[in-house]
């Protein structure tokens, strides 16, 4: 049984071309870690690796999932436990990328078995967040101040099923996560986070934005706005996503609309980067931007697993 390997990193550092460098050079295969690159409809909007490098190695779970899908961390991670177990009986080595951190996590730290919340709760606490945003958080720090400190202040989604779960059961679910069992065991992976420095990384965003846009974005997201799809659903959050329908309605310029993109993608990647501080303190860190170190790093990391592995 190989070691899987976990990547983890703000968006626009690279992620992808080191997943596909090491898939080469250890015989892996990459499995996606990322909430947008699952949707189909986001292929540019989520920077999808290219047909070209999906046929440089074996990728799985990218643009599998529709809009109208709302995809949990709960379907990912029984998706990609079966993707790993398969990888491995190959014997070749998991390679999970992703900038979603939550998703990792189901998979080191298992996700607590919670009972299904009735709908007419579920609208509720998403009006209660829809309202107020921070004081649905102020909120949750009093009912789950552990919850409350993992989630950020910014994420609806997150507080909400935070608050779901309290009003349905009267139980925090900060209280659930003791039951959960991880999907990959202690000794069996290696996780690493790739921490560039900002300045540079928030140029290359804002590149990144520049050359969606000429390889035709607005197409895309014109595609996805003409579905008419609730705006609640995770693929019409996607960054950038908000600004073109608010253009497609007439309510905001495309100028408007691309530099909120941009603006809206470096936060992302500023609250990236404090979750892996606060949730992955323990995993090495990896700030050269250089792919070839990175990739050197991490197969010496993955021997050291491996050959413990073999040892033991």
């Amino acid at each position: 049984m190989r070691p899987a390997i976990l990547i983890h990193g703000p968006t626009a550092s690279g992620k992808t071309a080191l997943a596909i460098e090491l898939a080469r050079r250890l015989g892996g295969e990459i499995v996606n870690a990322d909430a947008m690159q699952v949707y189909r409809d986001l292929e540019i909007l989520s920077a999808r690796p290219s047909r070209e490098e999906r046929e440089s190695a074996p990728h799985h779970m990218f643009g599998h999932i529709d809009a109208a899908d709302a995809y949990s961390v709960g379907r990912w991670q029984k998706d990609a436990a079966a993707c790993i177990e398969e990888i491995r009986a190959r014997g070749k080595a998991p390679i999970v990328v992703g900038g979603s951190g939550l998703y990792l996590s189901a998979l080191t730290d298992g996700l607590a078995q919670i009972p299904n919340v009735p709908d007419e709760i579920k609208q509720q606490a998403r009006a209660r967040v829809g309202a107020d945003r921070n004081a649905a958080h102020e909120d949750l720090a009093t009912i789950d101040p552990e919850a409350a400190h993992r989630i950020a202040r910014g994420d609806r989604q997150r507080i909400a099923r935070a608050l779901e779960v309290w009003m349905a059961f009267g139980r925090t679910l900060s209280s659930y996560r003791g039951a959960a069992v991880p999907v990959v065991k202690p000794g069996e992976w290696l996780g690493v986070v790739l921490t560039p420095q900002r300045e540079p990384l928030y140029d290359r965003i804002n590149q990144r934005v520049d050359a969606m846009l000429r390889a035709g974005v607005l197409q895309e997201a014109r595609k996805l706005w003409s579905r008419k799809l609730s705006r609640e659903l995770p693929c019409m959050r996607a960054h950038g996503m908000p600004g073109f329908c608010d253009h497609f309605d007439g309510r905001m310029t495309l100028d408007d609309a691309a530099e909120q993109c941009r603006r809206d993608t470096r936060r992302y990647a500023k609250r990236q980067m404090t979750w892996i501080a606060h949730q992955f303190s323990l995993w090495p860190r990896i700030p050269s931007a250089d792919v070839n170190v990175r990739t050197r790093v991490i197969s010496a990391l993955h021997a050291e697993i491996d050959g413990a592995k073999i040892e033991g």
